[in-house]
This record gives C-alpha cells, sequence and structure tokens, in this order.
C-alpha cells in the first residue's frame, strides 16, 4: 500500500520505467496508445474502443476523440497533465492533483490499462512496470519550472534526439515552444505564463541545471 499522501491543488512529478529496464515501447501503436492513456485518463470517462483511436492516430496523426467526450473529461477531470516525456523504458510527467487520490486513480487506470494491453499483445504476464510509481511533491514553484526543464531534457538521453529535444514527438516539449497538439487536455500555462514568450523558455530549458536542484537522475 502507497503511504504518499497527494493533496487537491498541489503538483507532482510522476516517472516510472519497465521493470529490469526493459523497453515498455516496442512500435509505434505501443507509443501511441500510452500517449492516448496519459491525455485522456484524467478523468473517469471510459473508453470502449481505445484500438479504433490508435489506428485513426497511427493513419492520420490525430485521436478522432468527439469535442462532447473531450469536453466531458476537461468538466471532470480529477488531475490535470502539465507536461510529459515517454521514453523507451520510463516516462516523466508533472501532474496537479484536481480531486482528492486524482492521481492515485489515474495512475492505476494508465499502468494497468496499458501492461494488459502490453502483455496480452506479446502474450506475457506479469509486471510491465518497476513498481506502482513514484511520486515526489513540487514543493515551490523553482522546483516547479525546473522540473518542467528537466522533463523536457530527457530525449537528450537518446543519441540521435540529443540537442534535438523540441522536435521529440512523445514529449510536451513541442507543445510548449509552437502549438498546442493537444489542447485543453495538456495545461501548460503554469509554466509558460512565467516567460515573456516561448523563446525566453527554450532558453531556460536549454540552460537550466535541473539535476543539481532536483537530485535526480
Amino acid at each position: 500500500m502507497r503511504k504518499f499522501k497527494t493533496i487537491p491543488g498541489e503538483y507532482y512529478h510522476i516517472y516510472n520505467r519497465g521493470n529490469n529496464k526493459q523497453n515498455i515501447f516496442e512500435n509505434k501503436r505501443d507509443w501511441v496508445r500510452f500517449l492516448f492513456l496519459i491525455l485522456h485518463f484524467q478523468s473517469p470517462v471510459i473508453f470502449e474502443n481505445i484500438n479504433y483511436n490508435i489506428s485513426n492516430f497511427t493513419e492520420h496523426s490525430m485521436f478522432n476523440i468527439s469535442k462532447k467526450t473531450l469536453k466531458k473529461i476537461t468538466e471532470n477531470r480529477t488531475v490535470e497533465l502539465v507536461n510529459f516525456t515517454n521514453m523507451p523504458n520510463h516516462f516523466h510527467m508533472t501532474v496537479k492533483e484536481v480531486e482528492e487520490n486524482g492521481i492515485s486513480s489515474y495512475m492505476q487506470r494508465i499502468q494497468n490499462s496499458y501492461t494488459k494491453y502490453f502483455n496480452i499483445k506479446n502474450k506475457k504476464s506479469g509486471h510491465l512496470f518497476q513498481g506502482p510509481y513514484n511520486i515526489v511533491h513540487v514543493k515551490n514553484n523553482e522546483q516547479l519550472l525546473h522540473l518542467s526543464a528537466y522533463i523536457h531534457r530527457n530525449p537528450r538521453e537518446i543519441k540521435q534526439w540529443k540537442n534535438k529535444e523540441e522536435k521529440y514527438f512523445w514529449s510536451s516539449y513541442q507543445d510548449y515552444i509552437n502549438k498546442n497538439r493537444w489542447g485543453e487536455l495538456l495545461k501548460p500555462r503554469i509554466i509558460l505564463d512565467q516567460f515573456s514568450d516561448k523563446r525566453e523558455f527554450k532558453n531556460f530549458v536549454d540552460t537550466s541545471g535541473t539535476k543539481i536542484l532536483l537530485g535526480e537522475n
């Protein structure tokens, strides 16, 4: 049982990796499915046919979600997704808890749904992730800002994306410095409103000493 107590209105760094550091994404459909989950599971809305949306995105680079459903998600959300980066064997995100136990429900749905899909597809059983998930309370605004830089710099770990992380598709970085692809499903204003423009934010990400501040690897 997790003893960590989350508080509505507070921000948290959530991260996890594959069990034994194994890759959690093997093909494009895997990446797309996990992206769908972190974006659309912010409320208790149930999706009967996720595969349809994954196929649509794989072919047309967009999820075919009605405006009515999107409105239902945003009006009933239990968490707000602030930023994220999905990597081959781990993920990071900043999440604001909106309702009590919102993060717990959100992460349980995401990891259970994705693990079940991954195991059925690969005819496996057991744990995909290295434990439930890791969570760190963001204690102040400075930490929140540097966490955003840390998360968005993560693709630098991949050789072909070093110093090109603003083009990395599976991250919210391009949504911060270009057009937000996900509309109200992503809430970057708490970060961006503290900079004069997107160029200033990009410079902050490029120069931030995030690992020193956060004490993370």
